[in-house]
């Protein structure tokens, strides 16, 4: 299963965006979906992870101004509102997938994106 995200760019503070990440590959369905994304100097940290069907969870500092979407077809969403200059960095989706490709064969398998890169200018 391949991710590619697209989406970022450069925005002022208080800006929207919308990331967007297809999905693709044989006989696959998404168990999980996410968004995480790595600020300059830090780690990959959860944005937001959202179980297909289920319910959305967020990380404390974007919650009420971020919401992930979709997984009932093969994209998934992030749309981010009220931008701020520490939203800047590079996000990254990421699927928690199962393979079926028989009736006799599955497995779940892990997929990441590529990364977008999001600028918030103050």
């Amino acid at each position: 299963v391949q991710l590619v995200e697209s989406g970022g760019g450069s925005v002022q503070a208080g800006g929207f965006l919308r990331l967007s990440c297809a999905a693709s590959g044989r006989a696959f369905s998404i168990n999980t979906m996410g968004w995480y994304r790595e600020a300059p100097g830090k780690q990959r940290e959860m944005v937001a992870t959202m179980p297909s069907g289920g319910t959305a969870d967020y990380a404390d500092y974007v919650k009420g101004r971020f919401t992930i979407s979709g997984g009932n077809g093969k994209n998934f969403y992030l749309q981010m509102n009220n931008l701020k200059p520490e939203d800047t960095g590079v996000y990254y989706c990421h699927a928690d997938v199962t393979v079926a490709p028989t009736v006799e064969s599955s497995w779940r398998e892990e997929a990441w994106g590529q990364g977008t890169l999001v600028t918030v200018s103050s």
